[in-house]
């Protein structure tokens, strides 16, 4: 687990807080909205939801999971409400790398300037704070959303690793692989802050 300065992933739009116990009953009701997890199926809204997501709670707080991670929760600097989680993780200190992912935001704030301006926390802490050199994206090949937003930011598409995983729901899913380095890393930020202070223009 990386040692993180909670204070340095705050902006404009969005903050982020490290994902605690007292967290769960608030997520656990954004979650349960089919439209989140369609094309991941990292959950399965039906009538085993509640055994479901305390797996998928258990393991986002335990650091030692997924090759090492570290959980936020999103909240809304407008009224500090949650409004979704995201996740470092796989994170190989001495690699200097680590993958973004495992994000999901309630529907209401989709389109607007929340998923770009944690990406741009993020990243930037990573790059600048830590001195990490990569920085991946594992995104399922079905989710185009996805991809294309992790395209405008910048991630440079690198290959499928086909045939990757098995889906709570017993499907397959294929893997599309992004990333960016640290020799990018100033273009793709002036990038990511001009998106973010395009929204704020619009305000």
């Amino acid at each position: 687990m990386l040692p993180i300065d909670i204070t340095r992933l705050k902006g404009t739009h969005i903050y982020l807080e490290l994902l605690r116990p007292d967290h769960i009953e608030v997520l656990k009701e954004l979650a349960r909205d089919e439209r989140l997890w369609e094309f991941t199926k990292t959950l399965l809204i039906n009538d085993t939801y509640n055994e479901q997501f305390q797996t998928y709670i258990t393991t986002a707080l335990d650091p030692t999971a997924v090759e090492g991670q570290q959980a936020f929760v999103i909240r809304a600097t407008a009224d500090d409400s949650i409004i979704g989680m995201t996740r470092y993780y796989a994170i190989t200190p001495k690699d200097k790398r680590l993958a973004i992912g495992y994000t999901w935001y309630i529907p209401a704030v989709w389109g607007g300037p929340h998923n770009k301006e944690c990406k741009l926390l993020l990243l930037q802490y990573a790059f600048e704070i830590v001195g990490f050199q990569r920085v991946e994206f594992h995104i399922a090949h079905q989710n185009v959303r996805s991809q294309k937003a992790v395209e405008k930011i910048g991630g440079v598409k690198e290959g499928v690793l086909r045939k990757y995983a098995i889906r709570p729901d017993g499907s397959i899913r294929d893997t599309v692989i992004y990333s960016i380095i640290d020799e990018e890393w100033p273009e793709k930020k002036q990038r990511l802050l001009d998106m973010v202070k395009s929204y704020q223009q619009l305000v």
